[in-house]
Order: structure tokens, then C-alpha cells, then sequence
């Protein structure tokens, strides 16, 4: 979106509350930044510096009535709740999780939700973040989506209820950007972006995200579905492991010891095959962190790949541990 000299940074609210989904705060939270955006993460009753706790939901068996759910990262507010100005906002984002459950029973969260509605300021909710609009009378007369266990209390709002077929179904009714589920985050965010007068310019660049077991978490992710709200086609790939195949992420906090604690994270889901990749089909290549670059960066065919994509002037991007790859790589010296 970016802002070029002599446009106003547009600026909006994430509201957030303990056990929020994971992905659906900090990947806008990130992503909108990326894009020039002013993000704002508050929570009622809590203060800038204050922690939300986050909440990792895991699809299971079709055959079970509900997911898995775990504990996720520590998410930092950056804002006070008590000390939004309502007018210095241009837009509202609701993640869904478990607090928008408890989130809709504050009058003033609904009073909030109210006002941007009444406004037709953009609104982005996903998942049960429609639980605040619905109170607030936002979704009446709207067509909007959700998680199906939505569809009976979104309807009794008076919302015209489009169902979903997958989990990543994103609707845009005038003002109102509403979605199913984290997997539908590109789409969700750049209907958001388009909301907010935003133009992307979509890219038909190809970029390759090399994984292993206990990669960084936010540091697959974020950038996975940013480049995807861009247009780029992406692939995340693992050695000897195969699309469809899955990497477990791990979650690393720091909470005041003399290191960060980590834990099991997502299971993400691998896009392409390792060894159908050729480098030259892509245009640039991504080195998360976490514990596996540890290990990626003792094999060879790895090895390879980054040094065809520093030997051809590729982007190459590499975040905390991921340089260990690059000094394996022997391509760091000058």
C-alpha cells in the first residue's frame, strides 16, 4: 500500500483479548505494517506493554466435533484500550479465537464495533471476531461468513449468510471484510487493504521458503501469507518431505529468563515437493529461523540450492537462525 510522500498513513484498531486465534492477530498485526499501515493492538482492560495470550487451533478429524486447541504465543499490546481516540482511526480489525466471546459481552468493545459500523469505516472480522459485530448490529442486512457453527446466531442478526465451502472463503460487502478461517488470510487482508483505498499491484513473482521441523513459527508464516497478499505465488518446501506433508513449528517467548522458552506450534502444511525444486524457476528465497536451520544447514542438497540463489544475485532473505544456512553456504564473506 505504502505511503507516498503527501498521503495520509492510514491508521486502525486490532482488537484483541487472551486466547485470540494466533494467526489471525499477528499476521495482519505484521502484515498491515508491511504495507504501511498504522496498526494499533489493544485490549479492554489492558495496557500498552501488556500481554494477550494466544490461542493455536489445529484442524482435526472431520469426524470430531471440534478442534485442537494449545496455548500460543505471548502477544504484546502497543496500545491502551482506555485511550482510543475514535476519530484518529481509519479502520477496525476483529481476529476470532475464544475472546471475542468475552470480548462481546463489554458494552464498550460493542459501543466501539457500533461506531466504526455506523461510520462504514472498513471492518475485518474473521472467524468468531463476528461475535463482536453482531451485538453491535454491523452484520444486519450484510452478507458476511464464518466458521458454519456461526451461520445460526450471524443469521438471527440479520446477516445474509454466504456459506463457505473451504476454510479460507473471504466475503467484501461495501465496508465489511469477513472470513472463515487463518488459512484465508491473503485474501482476507488484501480485501481489508482494498477497503482502506489501497492499490497492490499484483506480483507474479515466485518465491521459495526452505522449512524444516521446529521452524520459527511467525517467521513461516508472516512472511508466507504477506507475499501471498502481493500475488506471489510461494512454495515452502522441506528436505524429504513431500507437498501435502506437514512441519511442526515451534513458538519461542521470551518471558524473563535468559533465554526464550519454546514450545510446539502449528502444523504447517507443505506446498511443493524438495526434490522437484529447481532454482531457477524462482525469483527469490526465504531462510526462516527456529531450530531447523540447525539442521538444514548439514545437508548438502540444501547447500546447493541457497548458493544457486546468491550465485544468480536472487533476493535472499534470512531471519535469526536462518543465517546459519548462509554461513554453511560459505556466502556471507565479502
Amino acid at each position: 500500500m505504502g505511503n507516498p510522500k503527501g498521503e495520509v498513513q492510514r491508521r486502525v484498531l486490532l482488537l484483541c483479548g487472551d486466547y485470540m486465534e494466533d494467526y489471525e492477530a499477528m499476521v495482519p498485526f505484521q502484515a498491515l505494517q508491511a504495507f504501511g499501515v498504522s496498526v494499533d493492538a489493544v485490549s479492554p482492560v489492558k495496557k500498552a506493554g501488556d500481554i494477550c495470550a494466544t490461542a493455536i487451533t489445529i484442524q482435526v478429524e472431520s469426524t470430531d466435533q471440534a478442534n485442537k486447541e494449545s496455548r500460543g504465543h505471548n502477544f504484546t499490546l502497543n496500545a491502551t484500550f482506555d485511550d482510543i481516540e475514535f476519530d484518529k482511526y481509519d479502520g477496525l480489525v476483529i481476529p476470532g479465537g475464544r475472546s471475542p466471546e468475552h470480548l462481546a459481552m463489554k458494552a464498550s468493545v460493542v459501543e466501539l464495533a457500533r461506531k466504526f459500523s455506523d461510520s462504514r469505516k472498513p471492518i475485518a472480522a474473521i472467524c468468531h471476531g463476528l461475535l463482536v459485530l453482531a451485538p453491535a448490529g454491523a452484520v444486519k442486512g450484510r452478507k458476511c461468513t464464518a466458521v458454519s457453527t456461526m451461520k445460526p446466531g450471524l443469521v438471527a442478526a440479520g446477516a445474509h449468510w454466504v456459506e463457505p465451502d473451504t476454510l479460507s472463503v473471504c466475503v467484501a460487502d461495501d465496508n465489511l471484510t469477513t472470513g472463515v478461517t487463518y488459512y484465508g488470510n491473503p485474501e482476507f487482508i488484501g480485501l481489508f487493504l482494498k477497503a482502506l483505498g489501497g492499490n497492490i499491484c499484483a506480483s507474479e513473482r515466485r518465491v521459495l521458503i526452505i522449512i524444516g521441523n521446529y521452524a520459527e513459527d511467525y517467521e513461516v508464516t508472516v512472511p508466507y501469507q504477506t507475499l501471498k497478499v502481493l500475488g506471489c505465488h510461494v512454495d515452502v518446501v522441506c528436505p524429504k518431505k513431500k507437498a501435502g506433508d506437514t512441519c511442526p513449528t515451534a513458538i519461542r517467548d521470551l518471558e524473563g529468563g535468559q533465554t526464550y522458552s519454546e514450545i510446539r506450534g502449528h502444523n504447517f502444511v507443505l506446498t511443493a515437493d524438495f526434490e522437484s525444486i529447481d532454482a531457477s524457476s524462482y525469483d527469490a528465497l526465504v531462510l526462516p529461523g527456529g531450530k531447523a536451520p540447525e539442521f538444514l544447514a548439514l545437508k548438502e542438497d540444501v547447500i546447493v540450492l541457497v548458493k544457486q540463489f546468491m550465485e544468480a544475485r536472487k533476493p535472499v532473505a534470512s531471519i535469526c537462525h536462518g543465517l546459519e544456512i548462509l554461513v554453511a553456504a560459505g556466502v556471507l564473506q565479502v
